[in-house]
């Protein structure tokens, strides 16, 4: 059965990706898990071999306290993971959801998000990792968003259940397909729902954005849609600020200028700048 995949660290969002998963878990009818990876390139599952650097005499001496200190690190880092775990785990359950699988892994974290794609429905993850400070972006939350292919709900260091959701529409099969997918899930079924195109109020953008509305409004929600011009970031910034929405919908790598928002230093940006959670459709 696929579920909802939570991304646990040690860092201060941690907290936030808990109630969301939580909530989404509800939400969806899906099984949560929570789950931490060791990073590799800190906590190599092997030693590093030295031998090739060190001189005859003191080699066999410092290479066996070279393993032992990395074991060491390792069990502790396991244990400290273990822990986080454990203190998540307490905390769902405090919410007064249903029990969730805990799980461990060792190795690159884009890696085995994308070998438990399978099984993930729905990631959980926080915008900056352990490493990040407060207002950076974690080194490899773009890395993640590019490698799979599965919903990402990317979380800030504070979360509350949304009561309203925008969806940045513009029309292209990126977008449809989001729709589509928003369409057919429960995960925001009965919340207020707002499309909004950011350019040219044409033909086209009209009725492409009525088409994008009448499959929502087929499928239940209730359904604002607008076009508006402007930049693409401070124009859904502020129909955001404007209409007191909670949750920020976008296709991922789409063939027009949202796409743009997914390229390089733009993506960085616009997490940076947003203080709502932000769901990514693939």
């Amino acid at each position: 059965m696929t579920q909802v995949m939570a991304c646990i660290d040690g860092s201060a969002v941690s907290a936030a990706v808990c109630d969301c998963a939580a909530w989404a878990s509800a939400r969806l009818g899906a099984p949560l898990t929570l789950l931490h990876v060791l990073d590799q390139r800190e906590y190599p599952a092997a030693a590093a071999d030295f031998s090739g650097i060190l001189g005859l005499g003191s080699r066999e001496l410092l290479l066996h306290e070279l393993a032992t200190l990395d074991e060491q690190r390792n069990r502790l880092a396991l244990e400290q993971g273990r822990l986080m775990l454990e203190a998540a785990r307490a905390r769902v359950l405090a919410a007064g959801f249903a029990h969730p699988q805990l799980r461990q892994r060792h190795g690159d974290l884009p890696q085995s998000l994308h070998e438990l794609e399978g099984e993930t429905r729905l990631l959980v993850i926080g915008r900056q990792g352990e490493s990040a400070p407060q207002q950076q972006v974690g080194s490899q939350l773009e890395s993640v968003i590019r490698l799979l292919h599965r919903p990402i709900l990317v979380v800030p260091p504070h979360f509350a259940a949304p009561r309203s959701a925008l969806f940045a529409f513009d029309g292209s099969a990126t977008a449809r397909k989001g729709l589509d997918l928003l369409a057919a899930s429960p995960l925001l079924r009965g919340l207020p729902l707002h499309l909004l195109m950011v350019g040219a109020d044409t033909a086209e953008a009209r009725a492409a954005l009525d088409s994008a509305h009448a499959s929502l409004a087929a499928a239940g929600f209730a359904v604002q849609a607008q076009v508006r011009a402007g930049e693409v970031e401070p124009t859904l910034h502020a129909y955001q600020a404007e209409h007191g929405i909670d949750l920020l919908v976008m296709g991922a790598y789409g063939h027009s200028r949202i796409r743009q928002f997914f390229i390089g230093s733009t993506t960085t940006a616009l997490l940076r700048s947003s203080s709502t959670p932000l769901l990514l459709l693939r």
